[in-house]
C-alpha cells in the first residue's frame, strides 16, 4: 500500500546526507476559482526539508496575484502550491486553475486573465518557440536558459525551475510490451501500424507527442484517439489503448507497473517546470514573489512531485488539500 509521506522522505534524505558526510563523500482533482489572503507567520526557522518558513510581508497586501494552471493534476497541484505560498507571503491571491492546454494558459497570461502559471521548459521550446527536435537542448540548465531568453523577448520572466522534470513517456502494459518484444520507442517500427495510440487532444499537433513519433521515429499508428488527461492510464488498464502517452511523474506508472519505452533517439527534451510571469507584473509585485516561488520549488523533486500527484489521483484528495500538506510538511508554513 503506497503511503510514503514527504516528511519521511525528508528524514531519509537527512540521514543519507549524514552518512555521506561521514564517509567523506561529495555532497543530490479540484478545479475552479478561489481567493486567499496572506496572514502573519512565525519568523524563519530551519526545517528538515529545505530551510526557511515563508514570512508574511504586510507591504505585499497591496498586490493581488492571480495564479493559473493547465488542465491536469500536476498543474493544479503546482498552481495551488504557488497560490498558497504567495498568500503566506502576504499577497492577495486568486486562482484560475484548469485553464486548458499550454496555448490557452499562455494566452491567459498575455491577456492579463492570470498573472502567472507553471510551464514546462520542453513544452515551451516545442510549442511556443518551435525549436526543431534535433536542436533541442538535452541539458536541463541549457533548456531553461534558452526558454528564459526566448520568453524575455516577449516581456515574460521565466523564474528558476523545479528540480523535477516531467517528460512525456510512451507507455504500455507489461503484457503488451512483452507480447510485442519492445523496450525502446524505435522497437515499435513495423508494429505501430497495428496499434492504437491514446494521448491528450493536443498530442496530435505536438512534436513531443504524435508528430514527433511520426517524424523522428517514423511510426504510423493504426489510430490516434484523443483522451482527457485523467483517462490516459485507464484506457491502458481497460485494453482500449495499446500505447498511451503519460507523464514521468504520474503515480499510476508505478501502481500499474507500466513499461515506459526508452526514448532512444532523444526526442523528448527536459521538462522542468518554470513559473511564468509578466516582467512588468514581477517588477510591480516586489522581490517576495520570486523569492517565494524559488523557495517552495526546492523540495519539488521527482519523488515528491509523484507523491503529491498520488495524493490527488490515488488518495482522492483535492489539489488544494495536497498543496497545503506539501507546504506544511516541507516547513514552509505552519
Amino acid at each position: 500500500m503506497r503511503k510514503l509521506t514527504l516528511a519521511l522522505l525528508a528524514v531519509l534524505a537527512l540521514a543519507l546526507v549524514a552518512v555521506a558526510a561521514g564517509c567523506g563523500s561529495d555532497g543530490g482533482g479540484g478545479t475552479g476559482t478561489s481567493t486567499a489572503t496572506g496572514g502573519a507567520t512565525a519568523p524563519p526557522q530551519t526545517t528538515a526539508s529545505s530551510g526557511s518558513q515563508i514570512v508574511s510581508n504586510p507591504d505585499n497586501a497591496k498586490t493581488t496575484v492571480t495564479v493559473g494552471s493547465k488542465n491536469f493534476t500536476e498543474q493544479k497541484v503546482l498552481g495551488e502550491v504557488y497560490a498558497q505560498a504567495l498568500a503566506a507571503a502576504g499577497y492577495k491571491v486568486n486562482t484560475e486553475l484548469n485553464l486548458g492546454d499550454e496555448k490557452t494558459a499562455l494566452k491567459a497570461l498575455n491577456d492579463g486573465q492570470i498573472d502567472g502559471y507553471p510551464e514546462y521548459t520542453g513544452t515551451a521550446l516545442l510549442s511556443f518557440f518551435n525549436v526543431p527536435t534535433d536542436k533541442l537542448p538535452k541539458d536541463p540548465a541549457a533548456a531553461f536558459d534558452q526558454v528564459k531568453a526566448d520568453f524575455a523577448k516577449d516581456g515574460i520572466a521565466a523564474l528558476p525551475p523545479t528540480p523535477f522534470t516531467s517528460s512525456n513517456e510512451v507507455a504500455l502494459t507489461q503484457e503488451k510490451a512483452k507480447a510485442l518484444g519492445v523496450t525502446n520507442i524505435s522497437d515499435l517500427k513495423g508494429k505501430a501500424q497495428n496499434l492504437t495510440l491514446y494521448g491528450t487532444p493536443e498530442c496530435r499537433q505536438r512534436l513531443d507527442c504524435l508528430l514527433g513519433l511520426e517524424k523522428v521515429y517514423g511510426l504510423k499508428f493504426k489510430k490516434f484517439v484523443p483522451v482527457d488527461p485523467a483517462l490516459r492510464h485507464e484506457v491502458l488498464e481497460k485494453g482500449q489503448a495499446d500505447v498511451s502517452i503519460v507523464f514521468t511523474t504520474d503515480p499510476q506508472n508505478k501502481r500499474d507497473n507500466l513499461v515506459l519505452l526508452k526514448d532512444d533517439k532523444g526526442m523528448f527534451p527536459p521538462y522542468n517546470s518554470t513559473f511564468l510571469v509578466k516582467q512588468s507584473f514581477l517588477d510591480q509585485a516586489g522581490p517576495d514573489l520570486q523569492k517565494t516561488v524559488e523557495l517552495v520549488n526546492k523540495d519539488l523533486t521527482a519523488a515528491n512531485m509523484q507523491e503529491l500527484n498520488a495524493r490527488v489521483d490515488l488518495d482522492k484528495k483535492t489539489p488544494e488539500e495536497v498543496a497545503k500538506e506539501y507546504l506544511q510538511e516541507s516547513g514552509y508554513v505552519k
